[in-house]
């Protein structure tokens, strides 16, 4: 059965959106590393960066609407030459900022002032961090990753990063290794607080388990271990209707590197812009006709519906 179809059985409409929380804004696919599970395909060999021109409309639409959240993406934002720039507009227009960080990227030449930039504007940190343990990180994201986080994350500590007491947040992200479903997030959550504390002295906010979408480089892998079936399987069959309300593109809009307007970052690597009765690019939001717009599914969004749901 099709993800459209399957819907369906749970509810008596197409999945909407239901309102506009977040901006996600996705800057390049410009990356320092490469991961394995990246589903943007992002690396150094990758050229598409967001220019100043969309970088400007996407500070008109916060300045003229009520979105909450900025939430900038890539591959690594930070290699984006406007990034600073856009951090600190949209902190003018009193908005919540977030920032997806590989970590690794603080070690890169010229970007030694990421974690007091990040500090002194309090943006909240979103932070890759497959597991606690450094073989297994390494071999998804290369030799010398895990390292170079934990040497990150003991950085952002320094600063009041993951202190209640502060307000500057820190969150961490898991990925299954493998062709495999997250475990709970809540348990795996003090299992990661436990361990880190234990053998780095890093504490950090929360943990958010996210579930390998079958594109990008984690469909390749799929394709050439002769998984892509049966993974896809195991999404289906672990379709959780109570996840549907609390989706996230139905709170969101994502904005893809040249401006085109998404209903979720899945769907911009796919290439799957919202519908047509719908502007198709940031300079032309209206924020009335997104706001309830019905939302463009396929199978891989299997992925966000699968036990406990990619919220």
């Amino acid at each position: 059965m099709r993800f459209e179809e399957k819907i369906l059985t749970a509810k008596s409409e197409p999945l909407k959106a239901q309102t506009i929380d977040i901006l996600q804004v996705n800057v390049g696919y410009k990356c320092n590393m490469t991961c394995k599970h990246c589903h943007v395909q992002a690396g150094n060999n990758r050229n598409e960066i967001m220019s100043r021109e969309n970088i400007e409309a996407v500070l008109r639409v916060l300045k003229e609407n009520d979105i909450k959240t900025l939430d900038i993406t890539g591959g690594a934002p930070e290699l984006n030459p406007h990034f600073t720039y856009l951090v600190e507009e949209a902190k003018k227009t009193n908005r919540h900022v977030i920032a997806r960080s590989n970590l690794t990227i603080f070690f890169e030449p010229g970007m030694e002032y990421l974690p007091e930039f990040y500090r002194d504007n309090a943006v909240e940190i979103v932070a890759s961090l497959p597991y606690y343990i450094e073989s297994d990180v390494d071999r998804v994201r290369g030799n010398g990753t895990f390292q170079k986080s934990i040497k990150a994350l003991q950085r952002l500590n320094s600063l009041g990063y993951g202190n209640d007491s502060t307000g500057l947040k820190l969150n961490l992200v898991y990925n299954p290794p493998g062709a495999f479903l997250p475990p709970e997030q809540g348990t795996l959550e003090e299992e990661y607080k436990r361990e880190l504390d234990k053998r780095f002295g890093i504490h950090f906010n929360s943990l958010y388990t996210f579930t390998n979408m079958p594109i990008g480089r984690f469909r390749d892998y799929l394709v050439r271990s002769k998984n892509l079936e049966k993974y896809m399987q195991r999404l289906k069959a672990a379709f959780n209707p109570e996840t549907l309300g609390s989706l996230m593109c139905r709170y969101l809009i994502s904005v893809g590197w040249d401006g085109t307007v998404y209903d979720c970052d899945f769907n911009q690597v796919l290439g799957l812009s919202v519908y047509n009765d719908c502007p198709q690019h940031i300079r032309d939001f209206d924020y009335s006709r997104l706001c309830g717009r019905k939302i463009i599914v396929d199978d891989h969004c299997f992925g966000c519906t699968a036990g406990q749901g990619s919220t």
